[in-house]
């Protein structure tokens, strides 16, 4: 059963930009994000779009949740999944979330992130 959908769409200029400040980094990415994609903004902005789309799904926004308690990483196949803590993983189990789908796109200047939380 899906539980809920996010969609989330942002321009990576903008997030380069934001990641030159190290606390805009340590306030919305992980250490583990920050190690694995510090010298990629594509990436990073595709991870924020993720974030972003995750506390959509979730109905909240940031309400309660930050950003780095929302963790965007790899698979050995380059495919994107989600790691929760804090309080986006109290809200993952009480919505009764089982699996978190991700998937992230992006061109030249944009890009987008799509969440679906199946329970």
């Amino acid at each position: 059963m899906i539980i809920g959908i996010g969609n989330d769409i942002i321009e990576i200029d903008r997030v380069r930009k934001a990641c030159e400040k190290q606390t805009f980094l340590t306030r919305c990415f992980s250490a583990r994000e920050i190690e694995c994609f510090k010298d990629k903004p594509l990436s990073l902005a595709g991870n924020y779009a993720v974030k972003e789309a995750v506390v959509k799904a979730f109905g909240t926004g940031f309400r309660g949740i930050n950003p780095n308690e929302i963790e965007v990483l790899r698979n050995e196949a380059g495919a994107p999944y989600v790691v929760l803590y804090g309080n986006a993983l109290e809200m993952y189990n009480k919505l009764g979330v089982k699996h978190i789908y991700v998937t992230i796109s992006n061109l030249k200047s944009i890009a987008s992130g799509v969440v679906i939380l199946e329970g």
